[in-house]
């Protein structure tokens, strides 16, 4: 019972140290999932009577099989993550490496072969109809300014409610730039000068005269009525903004959400010719999956078996 106590106050130590010398080295989000998905595996623990932390692999496996039956595979995978990451904070073995685990993954990875639904797309056509139907009160300014700037430059919601008036930088040919100085795959801080198309500079010029903003964050919360705030708009709002702009624009609104600028973008551009290397370096992607998945259905209308019928007498 003394050595369990042990363990328990080292591992707390060992948690505050690094939570001390972790801060502002992961952005609000990631850390904000983390405690969530920890939070969620302690709560299983708890029932069964067991540690959550030192974990014993037997545990994590069972674990993973009971999130399984109403979560999606890469939900469960994302837990396993934040289960090793706290094992690794607390200086302790993590357990999620342990075969017991990998196999209970496998399995559950086997057993759901139903595709992960994708973000419903906010692509050309839809921006073209929003052109026409939104008038010109400061709060559809800025809706459009925003799906404007989220889809030149790919952005995720995060991304995209961080940028700051001095963020955007025009050019001699009515077309801009904008900075991302930090995002998901860029913890250093290192940042991404990215195109704005002339439309969308002159979007948000059009938003920054009627809302009054001269510097600050250039995405602020506005009140009914048309009181423009202060505040900086919150992520969470963006989803909210892209599913009124897609009933306006007369689409089902289930499947969007805060990405689906950023998916509609890639389809665009795969549709227009750009290939995968091309898609991942407009969005900054590290790994094809995502792009790819995104922009599969364009690009099997640009396939082999496309052009052969296309070329066929």
């Amino acid at each position: 019972m003394l050595n369990e106590l042990a363990v328990v106050d080292q591992v707390a130590s060992t948690l505050a140290t690094y939570a001390v010398e972790a801060e502002g080295a992961y952005t609000s989000a990631t850390a904000r999932a983390r405690r969530s998905d920890t939070a969620i595996f302690a709560d299983f623990c708890s029932g069964r009577g067991e540690a959550s932390i030192p974990a014993a692999p037997s545990t994590v496996a069972e674990f993973v099989r009971y999130a399984a039956q109403d979560r999606a595979p890469a939900t469960v995978a994302r837990y396993l993550s934040s289960i090793a990451h706290h094992h690794r904070a607390a200086g302790v073995a993590d357990p999620t490496k342990a075969e017991t685990v990998r196999l209970a993954m496998r399995a559950v990875r086997r057993q759901n072969t139903t595709r992960q639904k994708q973000a419903a797309p906010l692509n050309a056509p839809v921006l073209d109809r929003l052109a026409v139907a939104l008038k010109d009160s400061v709060t559809e300014l800025r809706d459009l300014a925003l799906l404007r700037v989220a889809r030149d430059a790919l952005l995720r919601r995060s991304e995209l409610v961080a940028l700051d008036v001095d963020d955007v930088e025009p050019a001699s040919d009515g077309s801009g730039t904008v900075t991302i100085r930090r995002s998901k795959t860029d913890q250093e801080g290192v940042g991404a000068v990215l195109y704005l198309a002339p439309a969308t500079l002159e979007a948000v010029e059009r938003y920054r005269a009627a809302a009054n903003i001269e510097a600050g964050p250039l995405w602020r919360r506005i009140r009914k009525g048309g009181d423009v705030t202060e505040e900086r708009l919150a992520a969470g709002s963006v989803r909210t903004i892209f599913k009124k702009l897609a009933d306006k624009a007369g689409l089902e609104t289930d499947g969007i959400s805060g990405h689906s600028a950023r998916v509609g973008m890639a389809q665009d551009l795969t549709a227009a010719g750009a290939d995968l290397p091309a898609l991942m370096v407009a969005g900054r992607w590290k790994s094809p999956a995502m792009p790819a998945r995104y922009a599969e259905r364009q690009a099997a209308r640009r396939g082999a078996v496309a052009r052969f019928y296309e070329l066929a007498p």
